[in-house]
């Protein structure tokens, strides 16, 4: 029993011992981290509003914000550590080696995440624009942190890599694109007078800009025809349809002005034609 008992004392003693020497230690170390809490809330709001110029997209936004409070969060949790006298330099090396282990084998995934920080801030194309990279073409429908979706205007969808997409060759045509309609007229044809026509059709043709003004002028002389140059802009949407659509109507124009759009021919001639 005397020995229960000066155990139980021993115990006691040495838990007065222990918080006389780490409680104040471990109070700092809680106020540390409540202020943590509180600095990564402040960070984040300030970031918040800096990324709401950036028109990103929300769920983008939202994970770069979560990254923001994390990583501020971190930083107080070493410096809660550090009050606590607790050693880093071997948990830091420890953590060293298997983040250079897992970054080895997730090098593909942590390349896409990378590369579509890269896209977010320099912003060479945004969501609703139309361009052509990685040897695909499309409308841009969302860009995510690992890859970007296109939609095809055969009403697929493509999913590109971000690391496809950094550092390559990226042609952007925007929200508007420009049709490229030839048409061939007679070598007899009032060039004034068909481009004219041209001109008129273009101005009632709905999906046609008016800014940029359309470009409409002579550009080759082939072997049987003038060929006109029909080059008006239209919404990227309306690209395929616009094509059919003007060409219809420049045809029903000519034929009502009647202006001729000749065929391919050939003339032959026999040189010998006894043999």
């Amino acid at each position: 029993m005397t020995n229960q008992l000066a155990a139980i004392e021993h115990v006691k003693e040495k838990a007065i011992d222990l918080s006389m020497q780490y409680g104040p230690k471990v109070l700092v170390a809680v106020l540390i981290m409540v202020g943590g809490f509180f600095a990564a809330r402040w960070v984040s709001g300030v970031c918040e509003r800096w990324l709401g110029k950036l028109e990103l997209e929300p769920p983008v936004r939202q994970l770069i914000l979560r990254l923001v409070r994390m990583l501020v969060i971190l930083l107080f949790l070493l410096i809660a550590l550090t009050n606590l006298e607790i050693q880093l330099l071997p948990l830091i090396a420890g953590l060293g080696v298997a983040g250079a282990g897992v970054a080895f084998a997730m090098q593909g995934i942590l390349g896409n995440l990378f590369a579509g920080l890269t896209i977010i801030f320099t912003r060479p194309f945004r969501v609703g624009e139309y361009v052509e990279m990685a040897g695909v073409e499309g409308r841009v429908e969302a860009i995510e942190l690992f890859s970007t979706i296109l939609s095809h205007p055969d009403r697929s969808r493509i999913v590109v890599p971000n690391r496809k997409i950094v550092g390559e060759i990226l042609h952007n045509y925007g929200k508007i694109r420009q049709l490229d309609v030839i048409v061939g007229v007679a070598y007899s044809t009032d060039l004034n007078a068909a481009l004219a026509a041209v001109n008129d059709v273009l101005q009632r043709t709905p999906s046609v800009l008016k800014d940029p003004a359309p470009v409409v002028r002579v550009s080759v002389l082939s072997d049987s025809s003038i060929n006109i140059a029909i080059k008006p802009w239209v919404p990227v949407l309306e690209y395929g349809p616009a094509a059919g659509e003007i060409n219809k109507a420049v045809v029903e124009e000519f034929r009502a002005r009647k202006i001729s759009i000749p065929f391919p021919q050939r003339e032959v001639r026999l040189l010998n034609p006894a043999a």
